[in-house]
């Protein structure tokens, strides 16, 4: 069996309803369909990621709370999905509670990261969807990671908590994870009519400069139906402009991994 030399991706922004989830399950599901093996791993107790590619978390009882709180072997967690090359490590709604169980936990920060390392080799990629907050999960999560994808909505105060964010970022680098980067920046519900969209992506651009991608996520009804229906945009509607999109999107982060 092939080994590869696994990276992994981080999808993360503490402010909820910036397409975090939307963008981890999709950018999972399209390089999966490169044919490169890939795992998403569900971090955020609303299960969402794992709901949106078909796996019903009540019946679930295996997941990455079983894996961080009561030892369980990740191998023994992972799920596939309707996709070929794309496996996931589902969430569960235990997994709120998740954080206060961490706190009394021997290296607490890094049980995420030992885990994973169990699999290292396996995927070519493990995506991982944060939880909307900056705690032990999120914390977990960043100190696994190679590097970071931060969303960010065309919205009025789209940068605000963006600092926070930043500033958790400088304090894992500084005191758990040396090598983590900003993998890039993803603009999403982006439309064009409209100022306030033009004027956030100024800001940004003019904040990060070239991390921020050159692919836009437009608003697109389709990608909103899609969860609700267990399937990626890919799978639900392939020829709609949220599917180019997140196609386009990956082309651009696996060019620049090339």
């Amino acid at each position: 069996m092939k080994s590869f030399n696994t990276k992994i991706i981080a999808i993360s922004n503490q402010k909820g309803g910036v397409g975090k989830t939307t963008s981890a399950v999709n950018i999972a599901s399209f390089l999966a369909i490169t044919e490169t093996p890939v795992l998403l791993v569900d971090m955020d107790p609303q299960s969402n990621a794992s709901t949106g590619l078909n796996v019903d978390i009540h019946k679930n009882d295996r997941s990455i709370y079983d894996v961080i709180i009561n030892n369980k072997n990740i191998k023994n967690c992972i799920t596939k999905t309707d996709i070929d090359y794309l496996d996931l490590l589902p969430s569960n709604p235990k997994l709120a509670g998740a954080e206060i169980e961490l706190v009394s936990m021997f290296t607490r920060e890094s049980i995420l990261k030992d885990a994973l390392a169990n699999i290292n080799g396996k995927y070519k990629y493990i995506i991982i969807d944060c939880p909307p907050s900056l705690g032990l999960l999120t914390i977990n999560v960043l100190t696994a990671s190679d590097s970071i994808i931060i969303p960010i909505q065309c919205e009025y105060y789209a940068l605000d908590g963006l600092s926070q964010l930043l500033n958790t970022i400088r304090l894992i680098q500084k005191n758990l994870n040396k090598s983590l980067i900003i993998e890039g920046i993803l603009i999403t519900m982006y439309d064009s009519r409209l100022n306030l969209s033009k004027q956030v992506v100024s800001e940004v651009q003019e904040y990060f400069g070239p991390k921020v991608y050159n692919t836009f996520i437009n608003r697109n009804v389709k990608l909103g139906e899609a969860p609700s229906h267990g399937k990626p945009i890919v799978l639900y509607d392939p020829t709609s402009t949220g599917s180019n999109n997140y196609m386009n999107l990956v082309s651009e982060i696996l060019h620049q991994h090339e």
